[in-house]
């Protein structure tokens, strides 16, 4: 199968695109704060991660966040608490802050000198596809060598670059890459 999947689930096929669980195994690799941001402790935590340096500050700034002294100081102290949209800004510019700082150290840990990383790609999901319509797909192993353009797109947040990139990478697969672009989980360790 050569080309993209056009209809994608018409036939009751179940999956996300392969980026897409890339992206989600990425940020689970990133370690972001386990306290959701409503719980005043999540909330401190990540004050204190984008205010902490100068270039955590600058970073913030940089997407937009630029409370001022008192602000933080009233957040802080529980004396204030955000809205819901300053809220939902403040983890926007975490994430993003975040995947910044951590991209180079996955970077270099997926890279593994040029080794790569093997990873598994587990097939869309069937169950609800009539037998005759039903194909046979396994789950793949691969060895992802170079990261560069994966990592560097998910850490700018950029999702059709870093489709691009996926699937310049499961082209390794042969003929049947297109049968991977749709899967239910792809697994990778740093």
């Amino acid at each position: 199968m050569p080309e993209r999947n056009i209809e994608f689930g018409k036939y009751g096929a179940q999956g996300v695109k392969g980026h897409e669980a890339v992206a989600r195994q990425l940020d689970s690799l990133a370690g972001y704060i386990a306290t959701p941001i409503t719980a005043r402790r999540g909330l401190n935590a990540r004050l204190t991660y984008l205010t902490r340096t100068a270039h955590a500050r600058a970073a913030a700034a940089a997407l937009g966040f630029t409370p001022s002294k008192a602000q933080l100081r009233d957040w802080r102290d529980g004396s204030v608490t955000p809205r819901r949209a300053t809220l939902e800004k403040i983890e926007q510019v975490y994430h993003a802050t975040r995947r910044e700082n951590v991209a180079r150290y996955l970077l270099a840990r997926l890279n593994q000198d040029g080794r790569g990383t093997r990873v598994e790609i587990h097939p869309l999901n069937q169950s609800q596809v009539t037998q005759p319509r039903q194909r046979e797909v396994g789950m793949r192993h691969m060895n992802v060598r170079n990261w560069d353009r994966i990592v560097t797109a998910w850490a700018a947040g950029a999702e059709q670059e870093l489709d691009d990139a996926w699937v310049e990478q499961v082209i390794d697969l042969g003929s049947q890459w297109g049968q991977y672009e749709y899967v239910t989980n792809v697994g990778f360790a740093a």
